[in-house]
């Protein structure tokens, strides 16, 4: 394309990459380890894009929140890019055998390892590179852009929150906001050859509720029929995978019809009709389970239970923390309401400890859409742009209830080991895809118009 530059890649992203690894900030230890590790990433990366820094304001919001703001050349300064990412990690399970220690951030078979290296420090520093090598190439964006990285948001916090408050206040509105999500994937469904890009159109709503239930307490060799803890553990079996009705959104529909253009034989025939058919579509993703059926239903996932002092004592009270994630075209208040109707017994306490709504879903016949596919082209070339529906909450969520237009995608290749191992065991990233995730930000930045 005239006017794009050959993408090149400074030698040494993997080291680069290694080096943030290795340092651990992970928000949900923050009482333990403090804030120290953090503070240490952002002068890390104040060390390795002096560039970036230099040419770009930074701003801090709250503790954790990084907003860079690179100024265009264009007439519209309150229509820009956003392109997101966070630095901060989840734990790590002491018992589980990594191959390498998670925050050694080993190079080794062509990929680097450690915890972050796919969530989310892989897709920030592809971005960093990305700005740096446009930088040292002279380039300007013709649009405003802004770079917003949070520490928190492994822990719902408030960085990114804080950012996209600031940003509307301000009357900005993003032409384009490119958070984490969905990857290239291989066989994005069972029976769909070859690889897509999955981009988030839509992310599913955020819910955490406590069920309490109160007992007589006393000695456990006399027990009535129904404990507090008895009482809890069948409102929770009563949450089980049938609790919300299936429903296929647009979103599904539109990522059916898309996969049906590269799917050979019967297939996809079966793809064309189900991408026409919301109703046939939510009753056979819900039946083939996992992300299918995910993809078109609230899902409830029983995480914490907490009850009792002594192994011979009754307890007075028993409780069950229970996280959700709510389905396009629901609300927080319907998911509620209809938690206390399966559960179906007023002894049971139902407090929310965190809700946030689904997301809208944004369009994909526009240009920030065709932009993010122009881009892939030319980083992964042949691969389309398929939309889908996040279910995992993101930063996100914050902007798309002021921008039009909010998209979900880490520019690398995951196979689904490396999906698997995401908050799981021995998460990993390659070279290679690291590269082309720095040409995918390049391409995007420089075809800006």
């Amino acid at each position: 394309m005239a006017g794009v530059t050959t993408p090149t890649v400074r030698p040494g992203i993997a080291e680069r990459l290694s080096q943030m690894i290795r340092i651990p900030t992970v928000s949900a230890e923050l009482d333990e380890r403090g804030s120290a590790p953090f503070e240490e990433f952002v002068a890390l990366i104040a060390e390795l894009y002096p560039l970036t820094h230099e040419k770009l304001a930074l701003e801090r919001h709250t503790d954790f929140g990084l907003l860079f703001h690179w100024q265009g050349t264009g007439a519209a300064p309150d229509r820009p890019v956003v392109l997101m990412a966070h630095y901060d990690v989840v734990p790590v399970d002491e018992s589980d055998a990594w191959t390498h220690p998670p925050f050694a951030g080993v190079i080794a078979d062509g990929s680097v390892y450690g915890r972050g290296a796919l969530d989310d420090k892989g897709p920030l520093i592809v971005v960093l590179e990305a700005v740096e090598n446009l930088l040292a190439d002279g380039f300007v964006p013709p649009r405003d852009v802004y770079l917003s990285f949070g520490g928190n948001e492994e822990t719902y916090g408030r960085a990114a929150e804080e950012i996209a408050r600031v940003l509307r206040g301000r009357g900005i509105v993003p032409w384009l906001v490119l958070d984490e999500g969905g990857a290239v994937v291989d066989a994005p469904l069972p029976f769909v050859p070859g690889r897509a890009a999955m981009i988030g159109v839509g992310e599913k709503g955020v819910m955490t509720l406590r069920l309490t239930a109160r007992g007589d307490g006393g000695h456990a060799s006399a027990p009535p029929p129904l404990t507090a803890v008895r009482r809890v553990a069948r409102a929770v079996d009563r949450l089980g995978p049938t609790a919300f009705r299936p429903r296929a959104s647009k979103a599904i529909l539109r990522m059916l019809s898309q996969l049906a253009a590269q799917t050979p034989g019967p297939a996809r025939h079966l793809l064309r009709l189900l991408g026409s058919a919301p109703l046939l579509t939510a009753q056979v993703f819900a039946a083939l389970g996992g992300e299918p059926a995910a993809l078109v239903r609230t899902t409830v996932a029983p995480t914490m239970q907490s009850g009792g002092t002594a192994a011979n004592v009754l307890p007075s009270q028993a409780s069950a923390t229970v996280n959700l994630r709510i389905a396009l075209g629901e609300t927080t208040q319907q998911t509620v309401f209809r938690v206390r109707r399966r559960i179906r017994d007023p002894l049971v306490e139902v407090e929310v400890i965190e809700a946030s709504e689904p997301s809208p879903e944004s369009p994909t016949d526009n240009a920030p859409f065709a932009l993010l596919a122009g881009a892939l082209d030319a980083a992964f070339p042949g691969v389309p742009a398929v939309p889908y529906v996040m279910m995992a909450a993101t930063d996100s969520r914050h902007f798309h209830r002021f921008s039009p237009a909010v998209y979900r995608f880490a520019p690398l290749d995951m196979s689904n080991a490396q999906r698997a191992s995401i908050h799981g065991v021995d998460e990993s990233v390659e070279i290679a895809s690291l590269e082309r995730g720095e040409r995918f930000h390049r391409a995007l930045l420089e075809r800006l118009r």
